[in-house]
């Protein structure tokens, strides 16, 4: 589903962009009613199904996205025809941010929840990054953590034991740090972010549920003993 939003709606609040509560956080929170008055292109609101996906690595882009709600996967695929999962995709994130120095995208991004994103015109990102210090500050900031993370994951995830690799990924995936709850991707997802066939996968988990690290409340839903998944990791 797309919802057409003018840069005018957003700014006056005729839609919910001015209350967002993603708003202290999303690409253009720091911009004044007088840059908002120089865009001329639409903002949509764009609401995706898991398995729907956003775009394909090569394909030509012209768009860069805020992630409202939801997770994303960003997958690469390897010579050999597997793919590897590069990095999750969550609320406050952006993504397409290669589409500043380039024109095409350089993954595949697959939705693994409902997500709701907020999608902006390259050409006006680029125009006001230029104009605005504040902007183009905030590009770079998020730039740096998309490499922070992306340095991240392969130290966490893709090194160390299978049980220190699943237990560094289950604490990844709690999205409130106030929770101790996590939604499991699938098994074969699982396996392409640690680098481990879907046995291994499978075979941790339930050593993990049978140790009573993971507790399973409804199906892929678990509690999980942070206290102890630390200490796996820190062994």
């Amino acid at each position: 589903m797309v919802k057409q939003v003018t840069l005018t709606q957003a700014w006056e609040g005729d839609t919910d962009c001015l209350v967002c509560s993603m708003r202290s956080s999303v690409l253009f929170s720091g911009l004044t009613e007088k840059d908002f008055e120089s865009m001329h292109e639409d903002i949509e609101q764009l609401t995706l199904q898991p398995g729907n996906v956003l775009y394909k690595a090569g394909d030509l882009g012209h768009h860069l996205f805020t992630v409202r709600s939801g997770l994303l996967k960003l997958v690469q695929y390897l010579p050999d025809g597997t793919q590897r999962i590069v990095r999750l995709v969550r609320s406050t994130d952006v993504l397409g941010l290669e589409m500043m120095t380039g024109e095409l995208y350089d993954h595949d991004a697959v939705v693994l929840r409902t997500t709701e994103l907020c999608r902006y015109p390259k050409d006006a990102v680029s125009r006001l990054s230029q104009q605005n210090p504040v902007l183009l500050k905030d590009l770079m900031t998020r730039w740096q953590k998309t490499l922070t993370e992306a340095e991240s994951w392969i130290t966490k995830l893709s090194t160390g034991s299978a049980k220190k690799r699943m237990a560094n990924l289950l604490l990844c995936l709690i999205e409130d740090e106030d929770s101790s709850e996590c939604f499991l991707l699938s098994r074969e997802d699982i396996g392409s972010i640690l680098n481990m066939t879907i046995e291994t996968a499978s075979r941790t988990l339930s050593e993990f549920k049978r140790t009573g690290l993971i507790k399973e409340i409804r199906h892929n839903h678990f509690q999980l003993d942070i206290s102890t998944l630390k200490a796996v990791v820190a062994d």
